[in-house]
């Protein structure tokens, strides 16, 4: 069975959005994106939002990209549920899929090149969650 990946973004993170939904089909993932679809100006709050109701739907991953990724992550940790993760270093995102189960991940397209990004994805959707004591901590939030 092929793993799906929810993609969305906002006008700031378009393009690198489109990179990584290119990567991530060449690996075989299905990628479900819920927009925006060109680089006409949109509300970040209302792509992650999209994105956060499919994840909860699903328990899908996805990925969150705007200019910084910030806005992208406030706006999906205000959902129960949800364990949406700013990351810029590969380091972080092995970290917050191991002990954080995190099942959204936030990039900036205005903050990290694409190289690094794609690396930051992979590594992401590879990880897994080590349950154990980071499960009781989860399960406390």
């Amino acid at each position: 069975m092929t793993e799906r990946v929810i993609l969305g973004s906002d006008h700031g993170g378009f393009q690198l959005k489109c990179e990584i939904i290119k990567h991530l089909k060449e690996q075989g993932y299905e990628v479900y994106d819920v927009g925006c679809y060109s680089e006409e100006s949109c509300d970040y709050p209302v792509i992650a939002k999209a994105v956060v109701q499919e994840v909860l739907k699903t328990s899908d991953k996805a990925v969150l990209v705007c200019g910084t990724g910030i806005g992208m992550s406030i706006a999906a940790n205000r959902f129960d549920g949800i364990r949406a993760s700013h990351c810029t270093d590969t380091f972080s995102a092995r970290m917050t899929r191991l002990h954080n189960d995190s099942n959204i991940l936030c990039l900036g397209e205005r903050i990290t090149g694409t190289g690094l990004a794609l690396d930051i994805v992979d590594i992401w959707m590879n990880t897994g969650f080590e349950g154990g004591r980071h499960k009781n901590r989860i399960d406390m939030i």
